[in-house]
This record gives structure tokens, C-alpha cells and sequence, in this order.
């Protein structure tokens, strides 16, 4: 076993007019050996279009992460799913990447744009085996992955972004290949990636796209742990305890709330000093401690935290608030969204009498449904989560 790891992301958007997706992604675990990751685009677009989407991905990702053989997986699609009678056309194409110890890519690909490798900062024209499984042409690929490597599956309304309007025959995947090389040079994250690339789809569409349209991005990236210290313990003496597991764990140290990094200073025999550079924000200065990577005020700024990794998830569109910001609410989000694969949260349980006042919104309970609530959202990012609570 290697120390890679995936990271994956998407964005959809929908036919003008549409409600729902044509389009849909599906990622399946089996364990931590193997991840399936569908993508399927329906005929046509709206309500129809959706579902046979979802089914083809959900029966494809669920059949593939049992173990199952891709012939049974596109027999069973091919049973289930007949090609249009009307159109002579498949009712759903799909793309599937499986990633298998976090070394090789199996790709399988059906009538979907080719899936774009770049490699090196460049695309990587990687072989092609054509098959023929229920009477549907399939071209399978295995690639042995490398950091950084970068896939990037599309829905066919990415290449056909702007025909008729800023192109005659639509976004070609050359074009897409340079603007995407560009990108992953930068170092952006899946998510981030597909991000830029239907937003520029859509652009080119004029923001009125004639196709549901998805772009879904695998990266391949080294491991980063990250630790997170998150308020005093509830028995004073278990502060030496809490504190030498904490600075013992691998990887870049966090530190959130006053008390806690007090704490934290007197256990290292460094001060605790205010920083100067503070952003006129509604989130509280950072601090600094010799040995600590950040350190924040508590639940305020672990508040936006959750907030902008709910938005991350959603529509990524505060990507740009604390992408470039320094205070600690962006700089966390930063460390925790971008850098980090693996998450170890240390929790303190002792009541702060700060958050007993009455006039406050803050309370033990909230602090707790904080930490609950982003160790989600970073799960659903696909991060390792581990919470210790003291």
C-alpha cells in the first residue's frame, strides 16, 4: 500500500429551463482499497433524462464495488437500459473510473467524452482496449497512477459549449485540454477544478446551456495528516495528557480558542502572542505560538469554518472569500478544504462560563454539534476523520 490518495470532486449544471440534472455522479467505497466513481448522462434532459441516470450509475457503482466484473455490470445496463428505438441512440452513457489500492485507474468508458489524464502538467495519451459487451462498444483502460496525476470526466454538454455562439462546433477537447493543463499546474483541488471548468462551460453557453452539462475530477496526492485542538479538557488533569497526543500526531497542528491555546503555550514553555496582521472581518485576530502551525479564537471562527465547508459541498461559491483571506476562519478552510487528507480532531469538553451567558448564542451543546457537523462535511469531502474527546 502506497501513501496516495484520491481526491475527487464535481459540479453539474442544468439544461436551461430544467430542474433537474440530466447528469448524475455517482462515488461508491467498497473499503478503503476501492472507490467507483460513475458518471452517467441520461438522453436528453429533465425528469427522464435524471432518472435513468441515477439508475445507471447507482446499479454500475454499487455492482463494481461488490466486486463484480465490468461484462456483468454493462450486461446488466444493456438489459436494463435498451437502446431508443426512436434515435437508435443509448438511453444513458456512462464513464467509470475505479481506483484499486490507490495505484491503478481502471477506466471504462461508453459514448461519454474521453476522459482527459494530464500528467506532469500535460495530457497523457494513455491506452485505449476497444470491447464489445452486450452489444455496446466499450473502451477499457489501466493506468498506474502517479501524484498529481489529474482525470477529468465530462458529460457531453462540456464539449458542446458554445455552438452557435462563440464556436461553430462547439468547446472542442483540445481547447479543453490546454485550459485545463493550465489549471492543474496551479495546484487547485478536484472540486476547484471542476469548479473553473463548468463555470467556464456555462460562460460559453452564454449562461443559458443547451445540455446539462458535468465535469467530475479525480486527483492523485500524497497523504497530509492534520491536527485540530479544540477546547480545554474537562478534567484539568488530563490537560498534559490531551496535549502530548496532540503535538505527538504527524502533520500541521491547529489550535481554536483562547483558553486551549493558553493552555497549550504554558504546556510548550512558549508565549502566546496576539498576531498584528488582522483583517477588519467579524471573525476574531489569529494568534501565534512557536511550534503551532495556526491559532484561532474557537467557536466563532470553527463556525464559519462549517459554514464555508457547507457551501464547498454545495455550490463552492465563497471559494473566493477565503481562498485569498487570512483570518482564521479562511485559513483553517485553507488547511482543512485544500492541504489536508487526514483529519484528528482533539476535543475538550469542559464548559467555557464565557458561553453560559444568557445574552449568548453559544452554549456546551453547540460547541459539540459544531465539531459533529464539519467532521461531516470533511467525510462527504472524502477526508479521514478521527474525533478524540477528553
Amino acid at each position: 500500500m502506497n501513501n496516495l490518495c484520491t481526491d475527487i470532486g464535481w459540479k453539474s449544471i442544468n439544461h436551461v429551463g430544467e430542474q433537474l440534472c440530466g447528469d448524475h455522479v455517482d462515488i461508491v467505497e467498497h473499503n478503503e482499497n476501492s472507490t467507483v466513481i460513475v458518471l452517467a448522462d441520461g438522453l436528453g434532459s429533465g425528469v427522464k433524462a435524471s432518472i435513468l441516470s441515477t439508475l445507471t450509475s447507482k446499479i454500475i457503482s454499487t455492482m463494481m464495488a461488490s466486486g463484480l466484473s465490468i461484462e456483468d455490470c454493462v450486461e446488466t445496463i444493456a438489459a436494463t437500459l435498451p437502446i431508443c428505438s426512436v434515435r437508435g441512440v443509448a438511453y444513458s452513457t456512462f464513464t467509470i473510473i475505479h481506483i484499486i489500492n490507490n495505484e491503478t485507474a481502471e477506466l471504462i468508458q461508453y459514448d461519454n467524452p474521453q476522459v482527459i489524464l494530464i500528467r506532469n502538467g500535460e495530457n497523457y495519451d494513455y491506452p485505449k482496449t476497444e470491447m464489445i459487451i452486450g452489444g455496446k462498444k466499450i473502451f477499457r483502460s489501466s493506468v498506474k497512477l502517479q501524484e498529481n496525476d489529474v482525470f477529468i470526466a465530462m458529460s457531453d454538454g462540456c464539449p458542446h459549449a458554445g455552438i452557435g455562439i462563440g464556436y461553430n462546433f462547439g468547446w472542442q477537447r483540445d481547447d479543453i485540454i490546454i485550459y485545463m493543463e493550465a489549471l492543474a499546474k496551479a495546484g487547485y483541488t478536484a472540486k476547484t477544478l471542476a469548479k473553473y471548468l463548468v463555470d467556464e462551460v456555462n460562460r460559453l453557453y452564454g449562461e443559458q446551456p443547451g445540455d446539462d452539462a458535468t465535469a467530475c475530477v479525480l486527483k492523485v496526492r500524497r497523504r497530509e495528516p492534520m491536527n485540530i485542538l479544540f477546547g480545554p479538557p474537562s478534567n484539568r488533569d488530563d490537560c498534559s495528557r490531551m496535549m502530548s497526543l496532540f503535538f505527538s500526531k504527524e502533520g500541521k497542528h491547529i489550535i481554536c480558542g483562547g483558553t486551549t491555546s493558553t493552555i497549550a503555550a504554558s504546556y510548550l514553555r512558549r508565549p502566546l502572542r496576539a498576531s498584528l496582521d488582522y483583517e477588519k472581518s467579524d471573525i476574531p485576530p489569529i494568534a501565534k505560538i512557536e511550534g503551532v502551525d495556526l491559532v484561532t479564537e474557537g467557536v466563532i471562527t470553527v463556525n464559519r469554518v462549517l459554514e464555508y465547508a457547507q457551501d464547498y459541498l454545495d455550490s463552492n461559491e465563497k471559494y473566493e472569500l477565503w481562498s485569498s483571506r487570512h483570518d482564521g476562519a479562511s485559513l483553517i478552510s485553507q488547511l482543512l478544504f485544500e492541504e489536508a487528507t487526514d483529519i484528528n480532531f482533539y476535543v475538550g469538553r469542559a464548559m467555557n462560563p464565557a458561553h453560559q451567558n444568557p445574552d449568548l448564542p453559544i452554549n456546551f451543546s453547540i460547541k459539540m454539534k459544531l465539531v459533529e457537523e464539519l467532521s461531516h462535511c470533511l467525510k462527504q469531502m472524502g477526508k479521514r476523520i478521527k474525533v478524540s474527546y477528553f
